[in-house]
């Protein structure tokens, strides 16, 4: 007589920013379980604050998951796709599939905590076995304290403390055996969720510059190590070279680990100066500060980390904010900027500091404005990182950049694209002017603008501001806080 073995029941695998195979704990934990395996993404309520932070990353969502789909389709598995409520679709599921386990990596954003805290509780009366693990960042926000048990506050002290508690876990490869369910549930079609962005397709050159997906990470990252890495600690400041990993976005949706990346970095000891490497580390560092900030202080990007910031005058004027998102502001590399980030979702890290000073400084608009404008069109947009940076260049943040440091978008941009090539490739309409002035066109003389096809107010807008006295306004107005600043 034979009997069959009853198939063990299923375990979900929820995907959210974590959008890989490689090096991925709950995948990992789920392909090991001996249990099939159905892993599902929820598109959860936008007004939950999870998901996709705006429509550039939701562009990049939609290809991501196509990505991800294809990956599991290799191992003979499917991604369930569902839209609603975590844990109304989590439930459903679980009551379909008659799976008894659930397993995710964990989010440090205050609204992805707030929901899994209450997934994670939910579950567990009910009796399901729900776990999540580490692995989206370096170290968990909690671990790393002062010796007083405090959180950081100064990210030096926060960079040492990280260099001195060993060099992180070795990044695990990806299981090459999936087991799969006989039956797999209804799932939406990715189409219908109207990702992409039709009439106007403001997305159209994204592909120029970006490929999502894990595959597309791990060859960045590897033509970064071989190409770039060599000298990045000088020529990352230069937003006309090819020096920076462009690996921001695919850190967004987890589509590589911030593990994978720094193990990339090991295997360069003695082939690639050290301040290179350092320099580069210090940046996945960085990410880590922030992401500690946001948990220690969730209303990171609503609310002045630094409270004195609070009675700031600042000036709400719509046609000067419209003027600077849409690249009009008459300064070459403030305009080269924002017309990069509209074409490509994405900006060069040192020209992001320079528009955020001019919006900040300039034109003593709230960095709120500039926050939640970045937030919606950066493919890289991150709860952590998008707040951290516009309060540390508002003076507003931890370990902030002093409120007196003003960037002079002239010599700034003389200084770092002293050739004009990347105010020549965005700003096409300057493309014939002369070096000299490139950065400058509302001082060159009338032959010379007459030479290079231009003239001021009709192809190119003159300044907005006078930066001479616009900087003189912002130390009046910061001065006029109750505070030494």
């Amino acid at each position: 007589m034979t009997t069959s073995r009853k198939e063990p029941t299923p375990i979900l695998l929820w995907f959210r920013k974590d959008l890989r195979l490689d090096d991925n704990h709950a995948f990992h934990a789920a392909a090991t379980s001996g249990r099939p395996v159905i892993p599902v993404y929820i598109r959860e309520p936008r007004a939950t604050g999870c998901g996709p932070l705006g429509g550039a990353q939701e562009w990049w969502l939609h290809h991501s998951l196509a990505a991800l789909q294809k990956a599991l389709d290799a191992l003979g598995s499917k991604l369930i796709l569902r839209q609603g409520d975590a844990l109304a679709v989590l439930e459903e599921l679980l009551a379909e599939t008659g799976a008894e386990a659930i397993v995710w990596n964990r989010r440090y954003d205050p609204a992805g905590i707030a929901v899994d805290t209450q997934v994670k509780k939910a579950l567990r009366d009910k009796g399901i076995e729900a776990n999540s693990f580490a692995g989206q960042l370096l170290h968990e926000p909690t671990r790393l304290r002062t010796g007083t048990g405090n959180h950081y506050k100064t990210y030096t002290p926060f960079w040492r403390a990280l260099e001195q508690s060993g060099e992180p876990p070795f990044p695990i490869d990806a299981p090459d055996q999936l087991l799969s369910p006989l039956h797999s549930p209804q799932s939406d079609s990715l189409g219908s969720w109207s990702l992409l962005p039709t009439k106007p397709n403001w997305a159209a050159a994204f592909p120029e510059m970006w490929t999502p997906g894990e595959a597309a990470a791990r060859e960045k990252l590897q033509d970064f190590i071989e190409t770039a890495i060599d000298g990045y600690a000088i020529d990352r400041d230069f937003p006309d070279r090819p020096a920076t990993s462009l690996l921001s976005p695919h850190l967004a949706l987890g589509e590589i680990s911030p593990a994978r990346i720094w193990h990339a970095t090991r295997r360069l000891t003695g082939k690639v100066p050290t301040d290179n490497i350092v320099r580069f580390r210090k940046e996945l560092a960085w990410r880590e500060f922030c992401y500690h900030q946001l948990f220690h202080f969730p209303k990171l990007s609503s609310a002045n980390w630094n409270d004195r910031y609070d009675d700031f005058p600042w000036h709400a004027d719509a046609k000067l904010f419209d003027s600077w998102r849409r690249g009009q502001t008459g300064y070459p590399i403030v305009d080269a900027g924002m017309r990069q980030l509209w074409r490509h979702g994405w900006m060069h890290n040192r020209v992001r500091m320079i528009v955020a000073s001019f919006l900040i400084k300039d034109l003593l608009i709230d960095w709120r404005e500039g926050e939640a404008w970045f937030r919606d069109t950066l493919v890289d947009a991150d709860p952590a990182a998008n707040a951290a940076n516009w309060q540390w260049v508002a003076g507003s943040g931890a370990d902030a950049s002093p409120f007196f440091r003003i960037f002079n978008p002239i010599l700034q941009g003389e200084k770092f694209d002293p050739d004009g090539g990347y105010v020549r490739t965005f700003v096409p309409e300057l493309a014939d002017l002369d070096r000299k002035y490139i950065h400058r066109p509302f001082e060159a003389p009338d032959d010379v603008l007459k030479r290079a096809g231009i003239e001021l107010g009709k192809h190119y807008p003159r300044p907005i501001v006078d930066h001479t006295m616009a900087r003189q306004r912002a130390l009046a107005a910061h001065a006029s806080l109750n505070n030494d600043g």
